[in-house]
């Protein structure tokens, strides 16, 4: 009786004919998938991506509205205190305007130099590469090369 579980266990079992005959379906069916896992990381990118540009053109709008609401405020602003530094001049009233004006611009214009440069900046250390998306077809690129 072990003799015979021995010589059952040892035998490797046929291969039958189905099993060759499937094989070129195995290999369509893993195409198939193959394409299927490409088409889902290409949507991934793809809703990434525009995630990002529907964030940046937000931003952008709502920086431009700031922008213009700020600029009606600095106007009025500037008017008043470059009328205020114009009374604080002892020169005659034109050149009082004059000078009051000019300080009030040459302030407004390094203010709004140094916002500019720090929303710049801001902007430039977002990354434009969806991470997760690239990272996740990297990683399937080095499956389907282990795999096949």
């Amino acid at each position: 009786m072990a003799d015979l579980e021995r010589s059952t266990a040892a035998a490797p079992a046929p291969i039958a004919q189905t099993d060759l005959e499937s094989l070129p379906t195995l290999f369509g069916r893993l195409g198939d998938d193959v394409m299927t896992l490409l088409d889902t990381k290409l949507s991934l990118l793809k809703v990434e991506v525009k995630e990002d540009a529907d964030a940046y053109v937000r931003a952008g709008v709502m920086i431009g509205l700031g922008g213009i609401i700020a600029a009606v405020g600095f106007a009025l602003v500037n008017i008043a205190l470059a009328l205020f530094v114009a009374t604080l001049l002892p020169y005659d009233p034109p050149v009082n305007y004059a000078l009051g004006f000019v300080i009030t611009g040459v302030l407004y214009l390094i203010i709004g130099g140094i916002i500019v440069v720090t929303m710049k900046n801001r902007l430039a250390k977002r990354d434009i590469v969806p991470n997760r998306s690239v990272d996740e077809l990297r990683k399937d690129k080095q499956w389907l090369k282990k795999e096949i």
